[in-house]
C-alpha cells in the first residue's frame, strides 16, 4: 500500500548546556493505513498517537539525542501497550549515546523509586543506526545518513520513493539547523549538510525537525554563504 507522510508540531522546552530553550518541533509519521514510522515524536505523545490512530507503530527512529526528539520516544512506541515486549523500538545513532544517558539520567535523579531510576540509567535504544541503514514502511524505504555537526550523532533520512530528505536538525529552511541558535560543531555540520545535498535531486523535498519545508536546491544554494557563521563560532 503506498506510504504518505502526516505532520504533527508540538512545542515544549529543551534544555541544552543548562539552559533552557523554547522549541516547536515537527514530527513526521511514515507509512500506510496499516503501519508507520514515527519521526523525531516531540513533545506530545497524545497528539502524535491521535494521528497514528489504530495504526501499528513499527519503529520511532530520533535523528538525534536531544531532548526534544527524546522527551516521549519511549510513550510514543509503547502506543498505550503496557507489556514492554510489544513496544516499538527507538533507534539512535550510537554516537549520541551521551546525550541519551544524559537525558535519561537527569529523569532518573527526579524519581523516588529506586527501581524505576534504576531503570531508567540502564536504558538503551533498541537499535543503533548506522549510515546507509534501511527502514521500509509500506511501499518506501527509509535510507539512514549519518550527518555529525548539530549532535555528534546526528542523522538525515531519505526516501527515493517519498521524493524527501528528512533533515532533522542537521539543516533548517535558510540555515544550518540549531536549538536556539547554540552551534556544537558548526565546520563538521556544514561539512555534512554539503556532502548531503551535492547529490540529490534539486527538487527533493526537505522536511526539518523545526520550522517550515525546504528543498535540496534552495538550501543548496544557500550552502556556500553559511561559512561565515562557522569562522563566527571559532570566535
Amino acid at each position: 500500500m503506498d506510504a504518505r507522510i502526516e505532520t504533527v508540531v508540538t512545542s515544549g522546552k529543551t534544555t541544552l548546556d543548562d539552559t533552557e530553550y523554547d522549541v516547536e518541533s515537527n514530527t513526521y509519521i511514515v507509512g500506510d493505513d496499516d503501519e508507520v514510522i514515527v519521526i523525531d515524536p516531540g513533545f506530545d505523545a497524545e497528539a502524535v498517537l491521535k494521528e497514528v490512530g489504530e495504526r501499528e507503530v513499527m519503529a520511532v527512529i530520533c535523528t538525534d539525542g536531544n531532548e526534544h526528539h527524546l522527551a516521549t520516544a519511549l510513550e510514543v512506541a509503547a502506543a498505550g501497550e503496557e507489556d514492554e515486549d510489544n513496544w516499538a523500538p527507538v533507534a539512535l545513532h550510537r554516537a549520541d549515546r551521551l546525550l541519551w544517558r544524559d537525558y535519561f539520567g537527569r529523569l532518573a535523579k527526579e524519581e523516588e523509586d529506586e527501581d524505576d531510576a534504576k531503570a531508567l540509567r540502564s536504558l538503551e535504544p533498541d537499535i543503533w543506526l548506522e549510515d546507509g541503514g534501511i527502514f521500509e514502511i509500506g511501499d518506501a524505504q527509509l535510507e539512514i545518513m549519518h550527518t555529525p555537526g548539530n549532535t555528534p550523532g546526528s542523522v538525515s533520512i531519505i526516501s527515493e520513493q517519498l521524493g524527501v530528505l528528512f533533515s532533522g536538525d542537521t539543516l533548517h529552511r535558510g540555515r544550518p539547523g540549531s536549538i536556539g541558535g547554540v552551534y556544537d560543531d558548526m565546520r563538521k555540520q556544514l561539512n555534512s549538510i554539503g556532502a548531503l545535498l551535492t547529490p540529490l535531486p534539486k527538487d527533493l523535498r526537505v522536511l526539518p525537525a523545526q520550522g517550515e519545508e525546504t528543498t535540496v536546491g534552495d538550501e543548496d544554494a544557500r550552502w556556500e554563504s553559511w561559512g561565515a557563521l562557522a569562522t563566527e563560532s571559532d570566535d
